[in-house]
Formats: structure tokens, C-alpha cells, sequence
């Protein structure tokens, strides 16, 4: 039997909860659907990781966050918005999966793993950090290749390959490099990403310098295979021997859900999905976006701390319809 509820949110993150405390605040029902567990992304970050934002542009619902230092770790986020979710006592079903959204009379049909639910708004605020950008070669299937990271411990007397020239790759290359793996970088531009965290690009570049960590510019992985790696360089082919490959070359939105749902796009590679600027609402009325779904391909677009104010504004649009209704 179908539950009903005045919103359903997909998307247990920062952004869905914020969501779900504004519609708590205007007197609505909303329940969150989350297939993972709560700020699933946050969870799946590394375990050492610090944030690049304060903790004071972390904050939602009016709940102060602390932490030891300016910038928060994983630990402490976590911490946090655990707190955040009970402080404001909200629904939130974990490790409950959305199948498929319909639009039907009065509302959209919303089915899930578990259960069917009826709900007169739905709130997309999905992320983009379950599905990799893979690099589509010879190998990548193989146990080695990593394209999430953890820490540094299983890596330690390894022979490593980081993919990538960003934040993630550079975090990945310095933290397993001083905890004694042998790390070559592969980076397909000619430089490392220029906004990568300012405490992290001089060290990285200075351990680059001095030989500590190998990179190749203007290159590619082209092939992987146990114990060994072929990358193609300005050189010419070079074949290195390799125990691990971490890819972090980036994530993107679930588009397949996304087309499932009945979501437009824009037409070129940022594939940014159509929505109302001042309101969120999708091309499917009532169905609106927020959060880092909304820059499409262009995952450096949005973050936590300005996408905090898309809950005010979808928010705002739906009191707006239910006081007229």
C-alpha cells in the first residue's frame, strides 16, 4: 500500500536535508529517500580528508558546527550532520533506493526498492559522486584499479599510478607518497589543476620537482594489466611496473536515472539539466533540482556552501503554489 506525504526527496545529502528542514518549518510532510546511508557522499570521501570549505559555510538548520579547526574533516561532517537529521527529528528512510518517478493526477507516483509512495512535490538532490568517469581502457576492471580512495595504508611499499592532475589526485599522491608507496602521476593536461587546495599544490608540485613523485604531463593510462601499466606520453609509450591504479578522474550525475524520470538537458557535453533559475523547477512541473545535480557534467560548478540557498528558493516557490491551491 502507497504511503502518501506532501514531498518526497531523493537524496540524503546536505542539500536533501536542508530541504527536508525548510519543509518541516512551512508545516509539510516530506520524506527522504536515501539509498545509501545519511551524506552517503561525505561517507564514501577519504577517511583523512579535510574540507576545503569552514565549517561556518558547512552549516544548515541553524545548527552550529564545531569543529577543532577552520576547516572541518570527514569525521567531524559526519558527526555533524548526524546531529543535524536528529536535532530537527526528520524522516529519512536509508538504504532505500528510487526506482522510478511518475507523474500521475495531483502529484507523482514515486517507487522505490522498498516501497510505493504518492507525494504532491518531489525534490531531486541526488549528487554526482556514485557514478566514475571511467577511463575506458584494457584493464580497468581489474581488482587493482581504484577509482575511490580510502587511505593510505593498503598502498604503503606499493608501486602506484594516480590518475588525474586535481584535488583528489594531488590529496591521493601526497598522502600515499608519505606513508612510503612509489607514486607516478599521470596527468592528461599539461599541468596540474590550478584550484587545487592552496596548502596542497606547492607541496605537490615541490615533491614533483625534486623526483619524489613521478608525473607525466600530456598523458594517458592506455592499458592496465597485473603488474604493469602502459601510459602514453609526448615520449612515446612507457610501460612501468605497477601494483595499484587510482583513478581519480571524477564522478558525474546518475543520467540514466535522471532520463528515466523524464528530465530534458541541455544539448552540449555539460549536459546541465533544464531548470528554472529563480525557482529550481524542472521542465516536469512540481519535480524540482538541488544541489550539485544542477551543474550537470560541470561538478566543480556547485558546492555545500552555495547550494545551501536552493532549499530557500525551491522552498519558497512550493508554499508560494500550496497557499494558492
Amino acid at each position: 500500500m502507497s504511503k502518501t506525504v506532501d514531498i518526497i526527496i531523493v537524496g540524503g545529502g546536505p542539500i536533501g536535508i536542508n530541504c527536508a528542514i525548510l519543509a518541516k518549518q512551512h508545516g509539510l510532510n516530506a520524506l527522504i529517500l536515501e539509498k545509501g546511508t545519511i551524506v552517503n557522499s561525505l561517507y564514501h570521501f577519504p577517511t583523512n580528508m579535510t574540507f576545503f570549505s569552514t565549517s561556518k559555510l558547512l552549516e544548515i538548520g541553524d545548527v552550529p558546527f564545531i569543529s577543532h579547526s577552520d576547516k572541518p574533516t570527514r569525521k567531524e561532517s559526519l558527526e555533524y550532520f548526524r546531529r543535524v537529521v536528529n536535532s530537527w527529528d526528520l524522516n529519512v528512510n536509508t538504504f532505500e533506493q528510487v526506482e522510478d518517478i511518475n507523474e500521475q493526477d495531483q502529484g507523482f507516483e514515486v517507487i522505490s526498492n522498498k516501497n510505493k509512495y504518492h507525494a504532491k512535490y518531489v525534490i531531486v538532490a541526488t549528487g554526482f559522486y556514485d557514478k566514475v568517469r571511467k577511463l575506458n581502457i584494457l584493464g580497468e576492471d581489474l581488482p587493482k584499479v581504484k577509482h575511490y580512495y580510502d587511505e593510505p595504508h593498503p598502498y604503503v611499499g606499493q608501486k602506484i599510478v594516480v590518475v588525474g592532475g586535481a584535488n583528489s589526485a594531488c590529496d591521493v599522491a601526497l598522502e600515499t607518497f608519505h606513508k612510503g608507496a612509489d607514486v607516478t602521476m599521470v596527468v592528461r593536461k599539461d599541468s596540474l589543476y590550478e584550484k587545487v587546495k592552496y596548502w596542497i599544490l606547492p607541496n605537490i608540485k615541490n615533491r614533483i620537482k625534486e623526483g619524489s613523485i613521478k608525473a607525466h604531463f600530456n598523458s594517458n593510462v592506455k592499458e592496465i594489466r597485473e603488474g604493469e601499466v602502459d601510459i602514453e606520453t609526448p615520449d612515446g609509450k612507457l610501460t612501468i611496473e605497477n601494483d595499484f591504479v587510482l583513478a581519480m578522474t571524477g564522478y558525474q550525475p546518475n543520467f540514466t536515472f535522471l532520463e528515466k524520470i523524464g528530465l530534458s538537458f541541455s544539448d552540449d557535453k555539460a549536459r546541465i539539466p533544464v531548470y528554472k533559475e529563480e525557482t529550481l523547477e524542472s521542465n516536469i512541473d512540481n519535480l524540482y533540482l538541488a544541489g550539485v545535480v544542477c551543474g550537470g557534467m560541470r561538478t566543480s560548478t556547485f558546492f555545500i556552501e552555495n547550494t545551501r540557498v536552493h532549499a530557500e528558493m525551491l522552498m519558497q516557490d512550493i508554499v508560494m503554489k500550496e497557499s494558492l491551491a
